[in-house]
This record gives C-alpha cells, structure tokens and sequence, in this order.
C-alpha cells in the first residue's frame, strides 16, 4: 500500500523559509513520480513542483521558480520541497503526491497522481 506522510509545516513571517518532507513506503521509490500540490483555502489545488525520482527531472510552476528547489533521497525514500523567499501568497496545505509515471514538461496535474498524503499546513504571514 502506498503511503505518503508530509512533514514540515508551520507559521512563518514572509521572506522566511522552510522544508517540507514527503516520507514514502509501500512502493519502489525509484520507479516513481512526486509532485508537491497546495491549496489555499476557497482556492482549487494547484501542482507546485515534480520530480521524477529515478532521473532527476523536476518540474516547478511559475510562481515558484527560482524559490522552490524539489530534492529526493532514495536512502530515506523521502522527498523535500525546500521553499525560501516565501510570500502570504504561498500560505495553503500543501501535500505530496505519487504516481509510477515521470513528471510532465508541462505541468503537474491532479490528475497524473493517484496516491496522496495528507497535508501539512504552510502559513505565511506578512
């Protein structure tokens, strides 16, 4: 059974950061995709970030390039979002999802993940 547990959220003041991690099990972690979604409230969820673990592709939506970095360790079976230069705009649940498939080019779809962890609660005050 895959399970997904996130890990790392908290209260934050803008400009701050954190890291969130995705710890895994039940699966073959190599074989996978991890997309890191949020949802903000009265918001849909919207993708965030992916990697394709066994290569090392990742993929980050506009809003977050060049503050978010996606990180995996096989050894851990655990992915990181590590999130600096964090703005209110960023404060939702964020959760990490799996699928054994690669991350897209073009984005990171609900839609593409069938397993989910349970949310871990960002909140960026100003």
């Amino acid at each position: 059974e895959v399970q997904l547990v996130e890990s790392g959220g908290g209260l934050v003041q803008a400009g701050g950061s954190l890291r969130l991690s995705c710890a895994a099990s039940g699966f073959t972690f190599d074989d996978y995709a991890i997309g890191w979604f949020r949802q903000a409230p009265g918001k849909e969820r919207e993708g965030v970030s992916c990697t394709s673990v066994n290569d090392g592709y990742t993929y980050y939506t506009d809003s977050v390039k060049g503050r978010f970095t996606i990180s995996s360790d096989g050894a851990k079976n655990t992915v990181y979002l590590q999130m600096n230069s964090l703005k209110p705009e960023d404060t939702a649940i964020y959760y990490c999802a799996a699928e054994k498939s690669y991350c897209s080019g073009y984005g990171v779809s609900i839609a593409d993940f069938g397993s989910w962890g349970q949310g871990t609660q960002v909140t960026v005050s100003s």
